[in-house]
């Protein structure tokens, strides 16, 4: 098994587009969730959301959308509920101007359905204090896979499924 994110030096960012210009800077935003002390990896968050799905979705963000499934299934993120949250955003999110960029990022986002299911069926952890983060990471993804099961949007239906032929 490779290590985290080992897989993001394979996408040609500098050649995206994210809301501000170049999606170059995307890699070390996605270092920074996965391995920032919680300041860091919040404000990274919060960054990425501007970024690639707050209003529209751009071509960077079908390309983030695999690496930040791969955050959300990795113990170690500090916020995976909020990575969770934000897979959820990128499903909502769309681009008038380049439908097939929406098609892909929600494309991108259902493709995670199975590790949304198992995250949603893993068992809760209560710790002393407060709610367990187990338990915050479960009812996100609870929330993401019911907003999986029943997604339709204008740029999802208009074109025909992955691997459909036309006639």
């Amino acid at each position: 098994m490779g290590t985290v994110l080992g897989a993001m030096r394979n996408v040609r960012w500098h050649e995206l587009q994210h809301a501000y210009g170049s999606a170059s800077q995307v890699p070390g935003v996605l270092s920074r969730i996965a391995w920032g002390d919680a300041p860091t990896s919040d404000e990274a968050l919060s960054d990425l959301e501007r970024w690639i799905s707050t209003p529209p979705v751009f071509d960077s963000t079908a390309a983030t959308v695999p690496f930040l499934w791969e955050l959300a299934a990795t113990d170690t993120v500090r916020d995976r509920a909020g990575v969770l949250d934000l897979l959820a955003t990128i499903l909502a999110a769309g681009n008038a101007e380049h439908p097939a960029w929406t098609r892909a990022a929600h494309d991108a986002v259902a493709a995670g359905r199975a590790t949304a299911a198992r995250l949603a069926a893993a068992p809760d952890t209560p710790e002393a204090g407060g709610p367990s983060p187990a338990g915050t990471v479960r009812a996100a993804a609870t929330r993401l896979l019911a907003a999986i099961d029943r997604h339709a949007c204008p740029a999802c239906a208009g074109l025909l499924p992955r691997g459909a032929q036309v006639r």
